[in-house]
């Protein structure tokens, strides 16, 4: 199993890659693979079919009407789809991999491990901008237009794929100046822990992490704030209000669910020494709850709550080569979140 240390944000690696025998870093590779193993490599390849299912069929509706790609909310939205799907399909290749060779080259490790780690950093900080533009919509409606632009959009998502790439990067030029060179050219069990063992990283992704992780508690929960508080002084009967404030309280049960991806290794070993019987099922369990729910929620949050979204995306779902014709601009403000 690729097990992540609380400051790594690694993604695990074949979370269910040993039976019940083996040991808990999943490096026995002498012990046969009992059914159970199998089922849920078969059902977790199933999920990620229809997740990708879904996510494609998101992004496809997104491209095809400019009312989408015009307005700042849709492209934050879109940027999760495409990372949560990105993210997924990491976790199962990296479950696959390792399930049916245990063993790989350093370089495809090290490929798939920086992807991972840049995908699982980048979800809290997209949550975070999606929150402000729901906080200035709702509290600065006559800045909104002008403040919540694409280009600024586009400027703000760059950001935050540098803010998120920094830390994999680092890793990798400390690796490559402190390890031997004979190193990468070896073939390792794909986890970060193996692949990034110095300990100056270790320090170094605490660090940044207890920051960043801080920054978009605080920013989710002061959005929060303040759109209770203008529901509260304008009209407890406005919807627009009601569904943004909703939208990010979506957002901080999302943030909870992606932070468990930092306390979910020192957890699960505690329950794997108290029930060692059941290492396959917990080791499970902390799968879903930490990559497969909060993949579920960006879709309902703004794929089935969002009235324009679900307008075009259900007509697509139900009649794929129907093309929607236009839809009017001030269709936008009746379905705000």
């Amino acid at each position: 199993m690729l097990v992540m240390n609380s400051s790594s944000s690694s993604v695990p690696l074949a979370l269910l890659l040993s039976n019940s025998t083996s040991t808990e870093t999943g490096l026995s590779v002498g012990q046969p693979k009992d059914s159970f193993s199998d089922a849920l490599a078969k059902n977790i390849v199933m999920v990620w079919l229809a997740l990708s299912v879904i996510n494609s069929s998101m992004v496809y509706t997104f491209l095809q009407h400019s009312v989408f790609y015009e307005n700042s909310r849709y492209i934050m939205f879109i940027c999760m789809v495409v990372n949560d799907a990105l993210q997924l399909t990491l976790v199962t290749t990296l479950y696959v991999v390792s399930y049916v060779f245990r063993k790989i080259h350093v370089s495809i490790c090290c490929l798939l491990i920086m992807t991972a780690v840049f995908t699982t950093r980048s979800t809290p900080l997209i949550l975070a901008g999606m929150a402000v533009e729901r906080f200035i919509a709702i509290c600065l409606p006559l800045h909104h237009s002008h403040m919540c632009t694409v280009s600024r959009t586009i400027f703000l998502i760059g950001v935050i794929l540098i803010l998120t790439a920094t830390p994999p990067i680092t890793d990798l030029l400390i690796t490559m100046i402190k390890a031997p060179p004979k190193f990468f050219h070896r073939t390792i069990f794909c986890d970060h822990s193996f692949l990034f063992s110095d300990p100056s990283i270790y320090y170094k992704n605490c660090v940044f992490d207890g920051v960043y992780l801080s920054f978009v508690a605080l920013t989710l929960l002061y959005t929060y704030c303040k759109i209770m508080l203008t529901a509260q002084a304008a009209s407890t009967s406005l919807a627009s209000v009601r569904r943004a404030r909703n939208t990010v309280l979506l957002h901080g049960v999302q943030l909870l669910l992606c932070m468990l991806a930092f306390v979910v290794p020192s957890l699960q070993a505690a329950l794997i020494s108290l029930f060692p019987q059941l290492i396959l099922e917990i080791r499970y369990i902390f799968f879903l709850l930490v990559y497969i729910i909060p993949r579920f929620m960006s879709p309902v949050i703004y794929g089935f709550r969002d009235e324009l979204f679900r307008k075009y995306w259900t007509r697509y779902l139900s009649w794929p080569r129907q093309r929607v014709s236009g839809i009017r601009p001030g269709a936008l403000k009746d379905a705000c979140i």
